[in-house]
């Protein structure tokens, strides 16, 4: 079973909703997003974890992973989840966490990735989907897909192109890892696709 963590709009929980995958909760760290208003017309149940309703981050995403379990998550999906998540938070789903990241990691990690490989001037960039660990997009990779950077791309036209590969790539990288199909290598940053 999924468990999704959102913070905007929610146009990647849509995806995951219209793959038809086993999606058992949604949880924000903001009320009143377009993501919550997605999970609730599909009939998923919601919450909010507002960091500010907490001591600290860690005490957060306890609560958050309590949760998580109570309703029998066993793979997170960050769609669009825009804080880091603590070690009080990992410990509980070790390698089950998943993130989407819109660049080729590990280029441009952090929240402005699609800004900063404009500004730098690459001809390629990408779409990563990542299990998650302490760092900033660091974790091992699943997937990952490039998307070309054209003369004339705006900020706008090629988020768009990243959008659409992130729909579809974070969709069969999380049906990988119900399958099974995802393992890890002795190496601990590497995965293999079986």
């Amino acid at each position: 079973m999924i468990g999704v963590l959102v913070s905007g709009s929610g146009t990647n929980l849509q995806a995951l909703i219209d793959a038809g995958l086993p999606i058992v909760c949604v949880g924000s760290n903001t009320p009143g997003v377009k993501a919550l208003e997605r999970a609730q017309k599909a009939g998923i149940e919601t919450a909010v974890f507002e960091l500010e309703s907490y001591p600290d981050r860690p005490d957060r995403d306890r609560a958050m992973a309590d949760w998580l379990e109570d309703s029998g998550v066993s793979l997170v999906v960050l769609a669009g989840y825009m804080h880091v998540l603590t070690p009080a938070f990992l410990e509980r789903f070790p390698k089950r966490v998943v993130n989407l990241h819109p660049a080729l990691c590990p280029a441009f990690p952090g929240t402005h990735a699609i800004e900063e490989a404009l500004a730098y001037g690459v001809r390629w960039t990408g779409v990563t989907v990542h299990f998650v660990d302490e760092g900033v997009d660091t974790g091992p990779i699943i997937l990952q897909e490039p998307v070309q950077v054209l003369d004339d791309d705006t900020l706008e036209t090629l988020a768009e192109r990243i959008h659409a590969v992130e729909h579809r790539l974070l969709t069969e990288a999380v049906r990988l890892c119900l399958d099974g199909r995802v393992r890890f290598q002795k190496r601990p940053r590497q995965v293999v696709i079986t």
